[in-house]
């Protein structure tokens, strides 16, 4: 009979006890890195903004219970409402991923760090605004600024070696993992309380990647990291109160994740975590589009002016993409919903040929109600190209590659426009920094009046002020 360690003898799961560590002990001292942070908080909170624009979104906002009276509680930006820190943390991620418009990180899994966002600024501004209350100092934004680099750490190494979607489950599994984690050491929670909170987020499981795929793809995944990102901080809150934690809640015999939903395979940690994953974080600057197809988007609008005139002489269209983008969005079929459209790579290379631009509103019903979409989609061909895909993986390129041609039915074509690094990669940081600050100024603008918008831009512009700026101050500015 197997001997099975009692709960004294067993030693901690490595994975768990180094993420443990890290929240505690490790400082961020990287200026590129805490740089990289502020221009994250930016873009996150102009896309939660625009998102409010969006009944479908707005449905989910507000308390659960109508009426309901938090004191101290944590503002949701843009709006007016004051929650508890957990569903307040639904709120703001919800409204963060509506429009699909946030940072994101690819790897053998991807995802969107900026998702975390929702439970930082959620126990920020309620730790701030508590401590307050109790007569203590409050927290300041430099706070919340190394808790966004630890919490893009920590989902985007996990995500570098260790796929969930092959085997079904969603990467928002690794944004309860991270916010569970930071926001339990912005509690003060002690590395036992905070190995505690993140063994709990492990037994949780994850949500199953079913409402990100034909036949079902649905709006789901627009709140699955609402509902990742306010878990934690609700496991965190648990464990800092005292609940009891699962040190092998990983590794153990038949009952624990790698055995249960991982196939035995060893959740590994395969660099040492420190803020490699924001310095090298991708933003979504140019086009509201799931980001292994924003550089087609990009091919696309380019050829947009030779092709628009010509719709009726196309013969094919030949798309050249990377393996992880086919197999993720490339759909043929009827598409049944804006979800199912911004995941679409023949949806948005349509969009973009037609209208030399792609905007939020363009997976909406009166758009996709064109018939030229379906038509382009029909000439489509995806191919893939090694190269891209051994480049996607690659540490030292992190590519995204894509190309586009069109081919006329009087045996002409444009060029194949290639595209091997979006806007909002790395390499290509000096051009895409202004317009991430031209997308946040646009995105302040569909919800503040220009006084407040100038305000709030200025101070996110100004990193010493920014960074001993006052959470509930700074959360204040937000509310409308």
């Amino acid at each position: 009979m197997q001997h099975i360690k009692s709960d004294t003898e067993q030693k901690t799961d490595e994975v768990i006890e180094t993420i443990a560590d890290y929240v505690i002990n490790y400082r961020v001292d990287s200026e590129l890195a805490l740089d990289t942070a502020r221009y994250v908080l930016m873009d996150t909170l102009g896309c939660g903004f625009l998102a409010l624009r969006y009944p479908e979104c707005t449905k989910h906002l507000g308390p659960i219970v109508p009426g309901t009276i938090v004191p101290n509680g944590s503002r949701v930006p843009g709006t007016q409402f004051e929650l508890d820190p957990v569903h307040a943390a639904f709120n703001i991620g919800c409204a963060i991923r509506w429009l699909d418009y946030n940072d994101t990180w690819l790897a053998a899994e991807w995802g969107h760090p900026s998702d975390n966002l929702g439970g930082i600024l959620a126990a920020a501004d309620y730790l701030s605004r508590k401590r307050i209350a109790e007569g203590k100092e409050p927290l300041t934004m430099d706070t919340v600024l190394e808790a966004i680099v630890k919490a893009h750490e920590i989902q985007g190494i996990l995500a570098l070696t260790n796929s969930l979607n092959r085997r079904g489950l969603d990467h928002v599994l690794f944004v309860k993992i991270a916010t569970t984690a930071v926001v339990a050491a912005m509690f003060d929670g002690t590395k036992e309380e905070i190995m505690n909170a993140v063994s709990n987020a492990w037994v949780d499981n994850s949500s199953l990647r079913t409402y990100r795929h034909f036949p079902n793809t649905g709006s789901r995944k627009s709140w699955a990291a609402g509902d990742a990102t306010s878990r934690g901080v609700r496991l965190a809150m648990m464990a800092v109160n005292g609940e009891m934690g699962y040190k092998t809640a990983l590794s153990a015999p038949n009952w624990g994740f790698q055995d249960v939903l991982f196939g035995g395979k060893e959740i590994t940690l395969s660099r040492p975590l420190q803020s490699y994953v924001i310095e090298n974080i991708l933003f979504k600057i140019s086009y509201p589009a799931e980001f292994h197809g924003q550089t087609a988007a990009e091919c696309a609008v380019e050829l947009h002016p030779q092709v628009a005139g010509r719709l009726d002489e196309i013969y094919k269209i030949v798309i050249t993409s990377h393996e992880s983008a086919i197999r993720i969005i490339d759909k043929k079929g009827p598409l049944q919903n804006p979800a199912d459209r911004d995941h679409c790579i023949q949806y948005i290379t349509a969009i973009g040929l037609l209208f030399g631009n792609i905007t939020a509103d363009h997976y909406e019903d009166e758009t996709a109600r064109d018939p030229r979409i379906d038509a382009l989609r029909e000439k489509m061909e995806v191919v893939e190209d090694k190269q891209y895909s051994e480049d996607y993986l690659d540490p030292n390129k992190r590519s995204i590659a894509n190309a586009v041609q069109v081919f006329f039915k009087d045996g002409t074509s444009t060029e194949n426009v290639v595209r091997e690094f979006p806007l909002g990669h790395r390499f290509r940081r000096d051009e895409g920094i202004p317009l991430l600050k031209r997308k946040f100024i646009s995105n302040l603008e569909t919800r503040f009046p220009q006084k407040r918008v100038k305000e709030i831009y200025d101070l996110c512009s100004d990193s010493d002020e920014l960074l001993q700026t006052k959470v509930h101050d700074f959360m204040s500015m937000l509310v409308i």
